[in-house]
């Protein structure tokens, strides 16, 4: 009897240790999304200071 239930009781652990780094996986895969979603915004931001830096120099080379 004590087989079947050291079996069971492994196989609760493993299930255990499974859901915990689910868990963790999920916490991670949040942070990462988050992360993605700064870059992008920053990327967006950088890109758009240099379209305005482009027409002003633009601006200045036909002033010339």
């Amino acid at each position: 009897m004590f087989w079947p239930m050291f079996a069971v009781a492994v196989g609760f652990l493993g299930l255990a240790v499974l859901g915990v780094l689910a868990v963790r996986v999920f916490l991670e895969a949040q942070r990462l999304g988050r992360q993605v979603t700064e870059s992008a915004r920053r990327i967006s931001r950088a890109a758009e200071d240099l379209e305005r830096a482009t027409v002003s120099a633009a601006r200045a080379v036909d002033s010339l």
